[in-house]
């Protein structure tokens, strides 16, 4: 019993010392992404104004093609209409089954 005491705790002891050697700054310096460029403040902005001129904001494949209507809406209710008659359409909560 004392053997095994002893081993758990030098093992909790090595563990908690091994966290502590991993330890960084404490502003997180490890995350900062580091460079240097030879471009200017001017030519980045002149980049950026001329993707954004060409950029769509339509997502790629979200065109819908449109198309003008010749029917009247009274026509289009009616024919509607007579097809819920019918039995062509259904209607109310038997739809949903």
């Amino acid at each position: 019993m004392n053997k095994t005491a002893r081993f758990l705790s030098l093992a909790a002891v090595a563990a908690f010392v091994s966290f502590g050697a991993q330890a960084d700054e404490a502003d997180a310096s490890q995350f900062a992404t580091k460079f240097e460029t030879q471009r200017t403040r001017a030519e980045v902005a002149a980049e950026a104004a001329t993707v954004a001129q060409t950029r769509s904001t339509e997502p790629a494949g979200s065109r819908v093609v449109t198309y003008k209507s010749t029917a009247d809406r009274a026509a289009v209710r009616a024919a509607a209409a007579e097809a819920v008659r019918t039995g062509q359409i259904p209607s109310g909560e038997i739809s949903a089954l």
